[in-house]
């Protein structure tokens, strides 16, 4: 099940802590490490940090985009020791790992990493499902980047060897059916006129951290896209009707 746990670094500028978040995952199981447009990779000295993880480091995945990092996953969740304003709910590392591991046998989570300097900006902590944070020193609770990651690493570890812990037969769907979803439905509130440019505000964005926070099951997700495509074929025969009375 771990293989189906990835970790997704973001804009990272120091290659060591490239090749230290390696070793970490190396050190706990893992093996699946995405980059998000690097600043320098590969290097020696990503090279050099990785010590026996080199293979990790090698067979890591770079992309240009967390959208592409996490299109085929089904959990996203959120590493930052600040609090936000996206009402995302909150787990401490250990309650993370726990659901990380109930549900990493049917799907990819990605449990991603910030920049060095200033963690995720916002717009990437509402691709999230879960917000996550390490306990720590109140007066000072910011990890570096590769300790904030073998911490997970461990947690996710100790958790996937806890017999205790049951599997979920929930099916969620990927993180790219629900981009096709967000756009179906805001099409369809275009077409209704919920949405207008004059006055749109915040609407579709507290549409996606609303749905991304109660994760419909994939079921559910079907069943969504089949009242906005009832919605459309409704209005599709309005017009047409209309348009026969002209």
């Amino acid at each position: 099940m771990l293989s189906n746990v990835r970790i997704v670094l973001i804009n990272t500028f120091h290659p060591g802590n490239i090749g230290a978040a390696a070793r970490a995952m190396k050190n706990m199981g893992l093996t699946n490490l995405w980059l998000v447009d690097p600043q320098e990779y590969p290097h020696p000295e990503a090279d050099s940090r990785a010590a026996g993880a080199k293979d990790v480091l090698d067979a890591a995945t770079v992309v240009n985009t967390l959208e592409e990092a996490i299109a085929d996953c089904q959990m996203v969740v959120g590493t930052s020791a600040r609090s936000r304003t996206f009402d995302l709910p909150i787990q401490d590392a250990r309650t993370c790992a726990k659901q990380v591991i109930e549900e990493a046998p049917n799907g990819n989570i990605a449990i991603v990493f910030g920049r060095e300097t200033m963690g995720l900006l916002n717009e990437e902590i509402q691709m999230c499902n879960y917000h996550v944070y390490i306990p720590a020193n109140p007066e000072y609770p910011v990890l570096n980047v590769a300790q904030a990651i073998q911490l997970l690493c461990y947690e996710v570890w100790v958790a996937s060897q806890d017999e205790t812990i049951k599997t979920t037969d929930y099916e969620y769907p990927r993180q790219k059916e629900m981009t096709l979803f967000y756009t179906h439905l805001e099409t369809v509130l275009r077409t209704t006129q919920f949405l207008i440019p004059q006055h749109e505000g915040r609407a579709m964005a507290k549409l996606k951290r609303y749905f991304n926070r109660t994760r419909p099951e994939k079921a559910e997700l079907g069943m969504l896209r089949g009242i906005l495509s009832s919605v459309q074929d409704t209005l599709k025969r309005q017009a047409s009707g209309n348009s026969d009375k002209d």
